[in-house]
Order: C-alpha cells, then structure tokens, then sequence
C-alpha cells in the first residue's frame, strides 16, 4: 500500500490510504492494491465492510485501478488454496500459474514485457492507457492470473515460459493490472499519472 502511496505522492497527487467508506466515495480515483492470498483478503474486506463500497465506487463511473492481488480480487472466484468468492466486478477466475505445462517455478518475479491487445472502442478511458505499447516491460510477482470470460475484458497479455496469461484488463472506468507499475519505473509512473490526470 505504501509504495504505491509513496509513487502517487511523487507524482504530485493527494492520496491516502483509508478504509472510510465515506472517504473513499468522495475521492476523485480509487486504487485498491493487494498482497497475500486471495482468501486472507477477501476476509479482510468482508470484516471491514469494503464490498459495497468498492462495488459502489465502481459503479460512480470514477477512475478506478487494481494492482495486482488488487485485480485478482476484481473477479468472480478464486482456486487459491481452495475455492473462495472475489467481488464479481469481472467475470472470471484466478487460477495457478503451474496448472500449464513447462511451468514449474512459480513464482513468477521480475521484468516481463506486455502486449496490447489494440485500443479498446467505445471505452472513456481507454485514451489514458495509451502510454501503454506492446514491447514495454513492468515488474511481475506473482503465482496465479486471472482468466477473464470476456475476451473484450483483456487489455494486455504476457508470456511465462510458453504460457500466455492476461496481464491488465480494461472494463468501462476500471483498469487493473497483474503488474506493479509502482515498481515499474518510469513506464509504471506513466501509467500512474495517465490514468488519473486523463
């Protein structure tokens, strides 16, 4: 959370980190991050009430961006250490990186580049993804991906030891990625700064 607070206050945003319900639905843009298990932090939010207001906020129309176990959380279910229930803003599953052949290290940590799947029409903030091309490396650490229903819901893909995986995913006004792009450099900043100046 901090590191990802620490980018946004580099960038010259006023950020916080809060669970306030109220003080969430009254923020321009919302970022939810995520580290540890599928499980552990959807017990998090549901002892903190978070659900709705996520959903809520979701649904305001604002910027809203996931970061990591921050975009697995965004989906319907989990198969991590058995089966748990996400928030069910994008249908789909998070499931492990070793059920596919010739991967056997997980995790799966460092610099991997993405491709983009083409700008996505008819979306408001698509234009403030666009700093985002095919070829551009971002910090990876993670054991499981996300595996969206929709194929509309992909923004870009990434490739681990053969096995192609959805890396960021783009719905209306939200955006989250399985990537760090707090830890991402320079190119991880810009997709900070696009998204929520755009």
């Amino acid at each position: 959370m901090f590191s990802i607070k620490n980018a946004m206050d580099m960038l010259g945003f006023e950020s916080g980190v809060t669970s306030d319900h109220k003080e969430i639905m009254s923020a321009d843009g919302a970022i939810l991050p995520g580290v540890g298990s599928f499980s552990e932090a959807m017990k998090h939010i549901n002892a903190m009430d978070l659900a709705v207001p996520i959903t809520e906020f979701i649904s305001s129309g604002k910027h809203f961006m996931g970061i990591c176990l921050g975009l697995q959380l965004l989906f319907s279910e989990s198969e991590e250490f058995g089966y748990t229930s996400g928030l069910g803003v994008i249908e789909g599953k998070v499931e492990s990186l070793e059920r596919h052949d010739g991967i056997r290290r997980v995790p799966h940590v460092g610099w991997n580049s993405v491709e983009k799947r083409g700008s996505i029409e008819n979306n408001a903030i698509a234009s403030s993804l666009e700093g985002i091309a095919s070829g551009e490396y971002f910090y990876f650490v993670h054991s499981y991906y996300v595996n969206p229903v929709k194929d509309c819901d992909v923004y870009t893909t990434t490739e681990y030891r053969g096995f192609e995986f959805c890396s960021s995913i783009l719905s209306d006004n939200v955006f989250a990625s399985q990537f760090h792009p707090e830890k991402s450099g320079e190119a991880g900043l810009k997709v900070l700064r696009d998204f929520f100046t755009k």
